[in-house]
């Protein structure tokens, strides 16, 4: 208003140098395995492969929703991740994941237990959506996961409802009151914790970020990075165990050195030595 009644010839806050204050991103905190497993036993039957499914390969949501039973490789052990049920206004269709990105997963083996015992007690059903938009040539997947009405999930519909109870279940929210509806729940407990406690086991068993970023469907591997580095061993440990392990190998090969009939490149010590003094010898 200033500008257009002439107090001021042009908007300050326009200017290069004004930089809006950059927003300080929560550090993701995984929940723990005990947390997980209380939550997938707290869903509902129909569903709880499901949930497996987003924390024993990192699915999204959307892709646990349009999961189907072309996207199994049970002979080689991997999943691919081809599309998502996701929500254009309030109308759900069929879509690539996130940033257009297919990708491919390794598939554990006592997961494929899990979803092959899921698949003979719900078989999977033909579920048609358009494509990309409500208007959109309409696809037909035979999916895994349902609703009650063997219809695709509406994402609201099953976090409002189903997910909720699952938490409630598991003691991550408090039981809803008669009458009453659920508490709202944290951000960071909704169904992608389970995708972040995927990342947390992979990190620390020692998965690189590269790999970890391409099973998460990460078009940039410098995000992973910035998502999850707290995360990853410290630095300080590997130190400790490389020169530990180094330690080890060396006192082993003087033992060997030490048994009769035995040849080695240097003297054996007439006395038994520790690994650091043998190293300065």
């Amino acid at each position: 208003m200033a500008v257009e009644d002439g107090l001021l010839p042009k908007n300050p806050c326009k200017a290069k140098s004004v930089k809006l204050p950059t927003a300080t991103k929560k550090k993701v905190i995984p929940w723990s395995l005990e947390r997980v497993h209380a939550v997938i036993d707290g869903l509902p039957k129909r569903f709880q492969a499901g949930g497996k499914l987003a924390f024993g390969c990192g699915l999204r949501q959307g892709e646990v929703f349009g999961f189907a039973v072309e996207d199994i490789d049970f002979k080689g052990g991997w999943i691919h991740v081809n599309r998502q049920v996701r929500l254009v206004g309030t109308k759900p269709v069929f879509a690539l994941p996130k940033g257009n990105k297919i990708r491919s997963v390794p598939l554990p083996a006592q997961l494929a237990v899990a979803v092959k015992a899921h698949m003979k007690e719900f078989p999977a059903v033909e579920v048609t959506l358009p494509w990309a938009k409500p208007d959109g040539e309409p696809k037909t997947f035979r999916l895994l996961f349902v609703d009650k009405k063997s219809g695709a999930y509406n994402r609201s519909v099953f976090n409002m409802g189903d997910w909720k109870r699952a938490l409630a279940a598991a003691g991550v929210i408090p039981p809803r009151e008669r009458g009453a509806r659920y508490l709202q729940a944290a951000p960071e407990d909704g169904m992608h914790a389970l995708r972040h406690a995927y990342a947390s086991v992979l990190l620390d068993a020692g998965e690189s970020i590269k790999a970890l970023s391409e099973y998460l469907g990460h078009s940039d591997p410098g995000f992973t990075l910035r998502t999850y580095t707290h995360l990853l061993p410290s630095s300080e440990t590997r130190t400790r165990k490389a020169i530990d392990d180094a330690f080890t190998e060396e006192a082993e090969a003087e033992d060997e050195g030490d048994r009769p009939g035995t040849q080695g490149t240097s003297v054996p010590p007439t006395k038994s030595m520790c690994p650091q003094c043998a190293l300065a010898a």
